[in-house]
């Protein structure tokens, strides 16, 4: 495979692309929302940047402890499971009068779980795509994450400001 339309040929790739990158938006949206919620509660900037860059840290904690079980999880299943939990975690995140201290270990903890996912995502990576491909998919996906935080964070801007957190 030398280009990526060829990449994006293959039944598989586009979903997993897709779906890798609406995750990635997504979760920046709810980080920014997070972050001006948490703010607005304690007037703290550093409890509103740990809601929202939290889940970074804790990804490095989470590569340590869960990258093993990547390669030992289905991994179809196990990334369907992880957009469920996100989906739930992020909802539980946004309960009315839910503890800041609760907002932080519920994004802390999705934040390990997301370690796992792409970890689970790269292992897929190899398996749905031709050795040659390999290098073009994980560049298509690497490339995808950084657009989709920048429209992530401007979608986000938007729907705080036009609806509130």
């Amino acid at each position: 495979m030398r280009t990526f339309s060829e990449v994006f040929r293959v039944p598989e790739f586009t979903p997993l692309f897709l779906t890798s990158a609406l995750q990635v938006a997504a979760s920046t949206a709810s980080g920014l929302a997070l972050g001006t919620l948490v703010y607005a509660a304690t007037g703290s900037p550093l409890l509103s940047a740990l809601s929202m860059f939290g889940p970074s840290l804790a990804q490095v904690a989470g590569a340590l402890a869960l990258l093993s079980a990547a390669d030992r999880l289905p991994p179809r299943a196990a990334l369907s499971g992880l957009a469920a939990l996100f989906a739930l975690g992020t909802a539980a995140s946004a309960l009315p009068g839910l503890p800041v201290a609760a907002i932080l270990a519920i994004v802390l903890g999705l934040g390990a779980a997301a370690s796992l996912g792409g970890a689970v995502r790269y292992g897929l990576l190899t398996e749905i795509l031709p050795k040659d491909g390999y290098p073009l998919g994980r560049s298509l996906i690497n490339m995808s994450s950084g657009t989709m935080q920048i429209g992530g964070y401007a979608v986000g801007g938007a729907l705080v400001t036009a609806l509130s957190a």
